[in-house]
């Protein structure tokens, strides 16, 4: 029998026959959960922390959507912490004003320690965003930004980055493969928190890059073992059968996002909805201000008031209220991560607590 070629396949398919065993009588469908950390000598793995045959299914099925070779991180955290490492000691990063706030924390505590110098523009502003890009090591792209929203010209970016030997990283958390593939818009790494939209319960933390160039690939492998930033086999596990219905699950949830954003652009008491007509996510800024968004964080009763996004249960919260958050995130914006409940559910509930003030 023929083997099957994935590059026939659209996403949909690949999220669901990614990663799977060698099709054998008696065999598995699924892959196995393997938790040895050591191995017999002179195989293909030494030692745990080098690899585990639960990442590679994983990394597979990431990497054949993204159109690279991915590698599994501990956490989102322990992804961007590689990426940074890419950075050399003194060197330059252009990275957005509004991003994901443990990005920032991880840059200005660099800044900080003099290890790198980062030089900070509005990602949507694609001409000044040339512009930082002179004498720079490396470029940060969020498109959409967390939590504003905010679209970059990737293309662009990515191009003039690529004339000037600027290494380009792209935070495709919010997007995830099904809806941009920045590898093929011209990046060198992409970057996930797979706890998000990949894994999509909210139940494990897990991170992974994804990049076609060898040399990075290496690079950030051996920050990975040499750092121990590697990620557990059961998450690893879930979050492969979590992605198995990435597709379904994002269709639901950007069907809710789009339909309510369009019903709180008509509310009395949001006074800007942002929401970039893709992805789940849906900030809004209310008009009674701080007060405001902290009374509808806590009226509401089919949204979970808590940090994180992209699982199946819908979230809210101030983003402000975190330290790190940027002061250009207006106090009184919520973000939204919409899940895949009922949209009526979920516009019942979330209008009972906007009207109640």
């Amino acid at each position: 029998m023929a083997e099957l070629d994935p590059t026939t396949l659209t996403a949909a398919t690949r999220l669901v026959t990614g990663g799977r065993p060698d099709r054998v009588p008696g065999g598995s469908v699924s892959p196995p959960l393997e938790l040895s950390s050591t191995f017999i000598a002179d195989g293909e793995v030494g030692y745990g922390r080098n690899g585990n045959r639960t990442w590679t299914a994983f990394e597979d099925t990431l990497g054949g959507l993204e159109g690279g070779r991915a590698l599994a991180f501990a956490s989102g955290m322990a992804a961007v912490a590689a990426c940074v490492s890419l950075v050399p000691t003194g060197g330059t990063v252009v990275a957005p004003f509004h991003a994901y706030n443990g990005t920032g924390g991880i840059l200005d505590l660099y800044e900080r320690e003099q290890r790198l110098s980062v030089r900070r523009v509005d990602i949507s502003d694609t001409d000044a965003v040339l512009s930082a890009l002179d004498g720079a090591d490396l470029l940060w792209t969020e498109s959409p930004t967390n939590p504003m929203l905010e679209i970059a010209d990737l293309p662009t970016l990515f191009a003039r980055a690529r004339s000037r030997d600027v290494v380009t990283v792209c935070d495709n958390t919010f997007a995830t493969p099904l809806l941009q593939q920045p590898l093929d818009l011209g990046a060198d790494v992409v970057v996930h928190s797979a706890t998000k939209y990949i894994s999509g319960h909210s139940d494990l933390l897990l991170g992974a890059t994804v990049t076609r160039d060898d040399a990075l690939h290496a690079r950030l492998y051996e920050h990975r073992t040499l750092g121990g930033a590697v990620p557990g086999p059961m998450e690893t596990w879930l979050a492969l059968r979590g992605m198995r219905t990435l597709h379904l699950r994002l269709e639901r949830a950007c069907a809710n996002a789009a339909d309510l954003a369009g019903r709180l652009r008509e509310h009395q008491a949001v006074a800007r909805v942002r929401y970039p007509d893709m992805g789940a996510v849906v900030s809004i800024e209310l008009t009674g201000g701080k007060e405001a968004a902290e009374r509808v964080e806590h009226a509401v009763r089919v949204w979970t008031p808590a940090t994180s996004l992209g699982g199946v249960e819908s979230l809210i919260e101030r983003r402000r209220r975190h330290p790190l958050e940027p002061s250009t995130v207006p106090e009184e914006l919520v973000r939204l991560s919409v899940g895949v409940e009922d949209v009526e559910d979920l516009w019942r509930d979330l209008d009972d607590a906007l009207s109640a003030g």
